[in-house]
């Protein structure tokens, strides 16, 4: 008869030790939820913060890195080609630059330009146009102006028969054929013969 209350004891023992055992589980649990949540939210701002980073690079790194993209070196002589024309008044002369070459190529500055005849040489002047660069793709065309004051002496002038013409940055000419009457002068720039930057000629 003592068995049985012993038993029941016995039970109510461990029904208690079991729910303590349970509770504690489920507090452990508990427990271990936010710190999981947690390290979720922590990843996630990781992984937002990695693109940002990746993506504010190229946007840094690449600013004006096209600003040159095609240009290619400068023009030489033996790639141009070279012919003269009449500009938009009498005493205007346009040089014409063609690119016969296989990549594009760049010209800035003022060209050499000197006028050759029998009675001698005279050198253009640089006017006061500011220069810029050009970039002249294959088989394309700049120019710029040569201004030769008309000759209005009323005699018969001068008559320079060539253009000796040097691009901008480099050592090698070419001769034109030309026919451009000057009055006639002292001076070295033949009264007044100018030339204009490559690329600002109308």
């Amino acid at each position: 008869m003592r068995a049985h209350p012993l038993s029941l004891a016995s039970l109510a023992l461990v029904a208690g030790l079991t729910l303590t055992a349970c509770d504690g589980g489920d507090k452990s649990a508990a427990g271990d939820a936010p710190s999981s949540a947690q390290g979720s939210q922590d990843s996630a701002q990781d992984a937002t913060a990695v693109p940002a980073d990746k993506g504010s690079a190229p946007a840094g790194s690449g600013s004006g890195s096209g600003a040159d993209a095609g240009a290619g070196d400068a023009c030489k002589t033996a790639q141009l080609g070279f012919s003269l024309s009449h500009g938009m008044s009498e005493n205007t002369y346009l040089i014409n630059l063609k690119n016969n070459g296989s990549a594009a190529c760049s010209l800035q500055g003022f060209p050499g330009v000197d006028l050759k005849g029998k009675d001698g040489t005279v050198s253009a002047t640089r006017s006061k146009v500011a220069p810029v660069k050009v970039t002249v793709q294959p088989g394309e065309e700049t120019r710029f102006t040569l201004n030769a004051p008309a000759n209005t002496s009323g005699g018969s002038g001068v008559t320079f028969t060539s253009l000796i013409v040097t691009p901008p940055n480099e050592t090698h000419s070419h001769t034109l054929p030309a026919g451009i009457n000057l009055a006639v002068t002292d001076e070295p720039d033949g009264g007044g013969v100018t030339v204009d930057p490559v690329g600002t000629g109308k």
